[in-house]
């Protein structure tokens, strides 16, 4: 299956898509065979999302003949399946850097690239973002200008995507949404979405009589704007007659083409050839299948949606021995969901379509009917975990801390203010690594803290992750919010023995005098090691530490003793420093009046860019080697006055 590049014959001719515009139709298939081939080849050493850049092999050079970019707009959706529409753009020899510190961004973005049109890290924006594109172009009179919005079946879930095609079916424009539909998202698309994309079933020769028709009806005079519609709606409510099937985008006056096979690319480029000049918005629904063009990925989209290093030969992921090594932070959150949900029989658990991303899978698995994957519907998910709480479950709901920032207004408004109980698990918090600023988990302290009737918490290691969610799940806590980190934790034995843990309180785990270090989180262990490097070479300093454990309410008590007994207060946190865990310690101490210097560390008032997280840390300086600086200098401070 290994493909030397000098094997590539086409695809080494071509560094952008003015190139690959002059090849013939029939020389296409041969690029694509070499584009998959090579997506394999770098992939398989510099690890990224790969099942859904193999599926979209063909659409991705069907669009760039067809459509003349840079100038017109291709839009993503999520980006997962752009890494052959970066090879074909000007970055092919760059690929190699992908997702590495200071090389190719996770995802498409206009900041690397004018053929990225939008940034597209998260789900369903694509269809506003080119409406809007479409409508600035005929504003600004770039009229000629062709906009596509490029977007999945799972991202057609999301409630972004919905609010998109309401608009767009009222708003004049001409742009063409592909839907890219193979059925995943990570896991197995779910909802009413999926179910009608199911039972979608146009007839092709239909199509492309009705189209041929337009156009002689167009060139007749006889077809205006508002006889266009009128055909429309008429022509659809025959077609849902004669067929017995409902069609919610031509129920929306978006023109609907399909299905048709996404991995015949000569065919694309004629269908693509017919729309490109069809007045009004249309829709293209093409099937494809994730991981298209290498088995393993075919038979498990999932598992290859971000496989790791693997053997293309052998269809082997390189996977490293974790015998004896820590669990990772989500595994112990879907472990011990389960034990909890065995004793508690209010406990359900609510996901956006990540059960296994975040382990949730595990329950799923063993009480399929106490789990619920709403789809890529963040704010859905909070709001229908709202309404389960209201009538007396616990719902358990599960959302990458970035992908959270699309809930805010639903945990304000229907969590909070009637303070129900609803346990809130943010997985990914902090600095997440090569998916890189669209993904890092870095406001999430900031945002919530100021939320009346919320607790936030954040675990710095298994136990005590396992300890929170025990005490989240009790009756009249309220709203609770528990944050941990991407990767993996410190404890190979990790199933303690669950114990409540009273609210608002922290953990003294070294005393000390002159300096203290207030850490939350998981950044607590780098704390400990960089308090034990400092003191190693200073025997005489005393390094207080404190687990504050709780950000919102935070332990007066222990905030009270630092500040009686050092003189230099540092706080750590893996969010940023803007509003964060520090400035909650700051507030604090201002208004009991305590004089202590604080210095805060955490993440700067900029966007991080993508590399391996301990990478990610030491630029943001809250590694340990930045922690023992921090405390070295408080104590020449103090060793000063």
């Amino acid at each position: 299956m290994e493909a030397s590049k000098r094997d590539f014959n086409i695809l080494n001719s071509i560094n952008y898509p003015t190139d690959l515009r002059k090849l013939k139709v029939e020389q296409l298939p041969q690029l694509c065979r070499e584009l998959r081939a090579d997506i394999l080849k770098e992939l398989s050493v510099n690890p990224g999302h790969l099942a859904s850049s193999l599926g979209a092999v063909e659409l991705t050079v069907a669009l760039h003949y067809v459509y003349n970019t840079p100038d017109d707009r291709l839009v993503w959706d999520v980006g997962h399946q752009a890494y052959g529409h970066k090879i074909l753009t000007g970055r092919k020899d760059r690929f190699c850097t992908n997702r590495k510190l200071h090389g190719l961004m996770p995802f498409p973005s206009p900041l690397e690239s004018e053929y990225d049109s939008f940034v597209c890290g998260h789900a369903s924006n694509s269809i506003s973002a080119a409406l809007g594109m479409a409508v600035a172009d005929k504003k600004t009179g770039h009229n000629e200008r062709r906009v596509v919005a490029i977007i999945g079946d799972g991202a057609m879930s999301g409630g972004l995507a919905f609010e998109g095609l309401n608009n767009v079916s009222t708003t004049p424009n001409d742009m063409l949404i592909v839907l890219n539909d193979n059925n995943m998202s990570i896991d197995r698309s779910v909802g009413g979405m999926k179910q009608a994309l199911l039972k979608l079933n146009t007839n092709e020769t239909y199509n492309r009589i009705r189209f041929k028709a337009s156009r002689w009806l167009n060139s007749k005079g006889y077809l205006n704007d508002d006889r266009r519609k009128g055909i429309i709606r008429l022509n659809n409510a025959l077609k849902s007659a004669i067929s017995h099937q409902q069609n919610i985008f031509e129920g929306l006056n978006i023109r609907y083409f399909g299905p048709f096979d996404g991995h015949n690319v000569t065919e694309l480029v004629r269908i693509l050839r017919q729309l490109k000049d069809m007045k009004g918005p249309k829709l293209l629904h093409l099937h494809t299948v994730k991981g298209h063009g290498y088995a393993p990925a075919e038979a498990d989209p999932t598992v290859w949606h971000q496989p790791g290093r693997f053997d293309i030969d052998t269809e082997e992921r390189l996977i490293t021995d974790e015998t004896d090594t820590p669990p990772k932070f989500q595994t112990v959150f879907g472990e011990t969901l389960l034990e909890l949900a065995k004793t508690n029989p209010r406990i359900v658990g609510v996901t956006p379509a990540m059960p296994t991303g975040c382990s949730m899978n595990i329950m799923m698995k063993a009480m399929p009917d106490r789990v619920f994957d709403v789809g890529i519907a963040e704010g859905h998910a909070v709001t229908f975990a709202a309404g389960m709480a209201k009538e007396g479950l616990t719902p358990f709901c599960n959302i990458y801390s970035s992908f959270a920032q699309r809930a805010y207004d639903n945990i304000i408004h229907d969590v909070a203010i009637l303070r129900l109980n609803v346990v809130l698990c943010l997985d990914r918090a902090g600095l997440v690594g090569e998916d890189g600023a669209t993904h890092h988990g870095a406001f999430d302290i900031a945002a919530l803290r100021s939320v009346p009737n919320l607790t936030i918490a954040s675990p710095m290691d298994e136990h005590e992750l396992r300890n929170l969610m025990y005490t989240a799940q009790q009756e009249g806590m309220g709203p609770f919010v528990i944050r941990y980190p991407r990767g993996r934790g410190v404890l190979v034995d990790w199933r303690n023995e669950l114990q409540t843990v009273k609210v608002g309180t922290g953990r003294r785990l070294k005393t000390g005098a002159g300096v203290a270090v207030m850490s939350v989180g998981p950044v607590g262990n780098a704390v400990a090691k960089a308090i034990a490097a400092v003191e190693q070479l200073l025997p005489g300093l005393n390094v207080a530490h404190y687990d504050m454990r709780f950000i919102k309410p935070l332990d007066k008590d222990l905030l009270a003793e630092a500040a009686a007994t050092c003189g230099e207060l540092i706080t750590v946190e893996d969010g940023v420093r803007a509003g964060g865990f520090g400035s909650a310690v700051l507030e604090w101490l201002s208004d009991h009046g305590c004089a202590v210097r604080v210095t805060r560390l955490g993440l700067p008032d900029n966007f991080i860019e993508h590399g391996t997280a301990d990478e990610l840390r030491h630029i943001a300086g809250i590694d340990a080697d930045a922690i023992a600086d921090a405390i070295n200098r408080a104590a020449a401070r103090l060793g000063t006055e």
